[in-house]
């Protein structure tokens, strides 16, 4: 009977373990469905998400193209927010550079025509049967067609009180003379390009000193010394000075190349200038 009693208990037992067993397996599925909902909506965010970037892409493009077109630090800037005084000062330094830079195109052509006027006359003048036919064979605006004129004249004029003056001395003084014309006329132009090499970078200097008392009395007024407030005003200051080392640079340069192609020419005018004075001696003692 015992026996009975203690098997009818364990099968009542494997039957109790059985149904909470199934219960169990039948109770996981149901919670894992509320876990599998957030998995299966999570992906939505995923996909919509590559959607938004683009906005910023384009503002990040946008930005570049708005600050080349508005540029608040440039050339452009400087004239439009400078006063009376900056103003002027730009265009002194304007008008500087531009008088520098015709002096130099004029001067080269003008030299170059003097160099074409000296071989001219080694070939031809020398060659002549007289100094006037060799004169006459000279351009019109040669400079030594004028020097040769000027001693031809003075042989001419050696009449009366200027007869009691010796010839040699006479003819000497006369060619002398027109070749210092000629070389006071090759120097025209030169004064203006000494001026501006040496006074354009005080004048740039007098801007960025304006400018830089201007942009400290704006900073003082508003109070605020940051980065953006000072980089812009003494930025536009700064540009003075280098437009006017810009100015000067050229006119020093031009300077000392024309004056170093004017001793060529003087020493071709200086020779002939020699050469007649010998040959009208030797033609006064005939």
């Amino acid at each position: 009977m015992i026996k009975q009693l203690k098997t009818l208990v364990l099968a009542i037992g494997l039957v109790a373990g059985l149904s909470l067993a199934s219960a169990s397996f039948a109770a996981k599925p149901k919670e894992a469905a509320p876990a599998a909902a957030p998995a299966a909506a999570a992906p939505a965010p995923e996909t919509a998400a590559p959607v938004a970037p683009p906005a910023p892409a384009a503002a990040v493009a946008a930005a570049p193209a708005g600050e080349h077109d508005d540029n608040p630090y440039g050339l452009g800037a400087l004239w439009a927010q400078g006063d009376i005084v900056a103003k002027g000062t730009l265009l002194i330094l304007v008008l500087m550079s531009m008088g520098s830079w015709y002096v130099i195109i004029t001067k080269f052509f003008e030299q170059s025509k003097a160099a074409k006027f000296a071989k001219a006359a080694q070939d031809s003048f020398w060659s002549a049967a007289s100094l006037r036919q060799g004169a006459d064979g000279l351009a019109e605006d040669s400079p030594f067609r004028f020097i040769a004129e000027k001693g031809l004249e003075s042989a001419n004029k050696h009449t009366g009180l200027l007869g009691a003056v010796d010839f040699n001395t006479w003819s000497t003084q006369s060619i002398q003379r027109a070749i210092g014309n000629v070389q006071s006329r090759m120097q025209d132009g030169l004064a203006v390009l000494a001026t501006v090499g040496s006074t354009s970078p005080f004048v740039g200097l007098f801007g960025t000193v304006w400018g830089i008392y201007n942009a400290l009395v704006k900073i003082g007024m508003s109070g605020q010394a940051s980065i953006d407030k000072v980089a812009g005003p003494v930025g536009e200051s700064l540009i003075m000075t280098a437009i006017g080392l810009a100015v000067a640079v050229p006119a020093v340069l031009g300077y000392n190349w024309l004056v170093r192609r004017n001793k060529a020419i003087m020493e071709d005018v200086n020779a002939f200038g020699s050469d007649l004075h010998s040959v009208l001696l030797a033609s006064s003692n005939k």
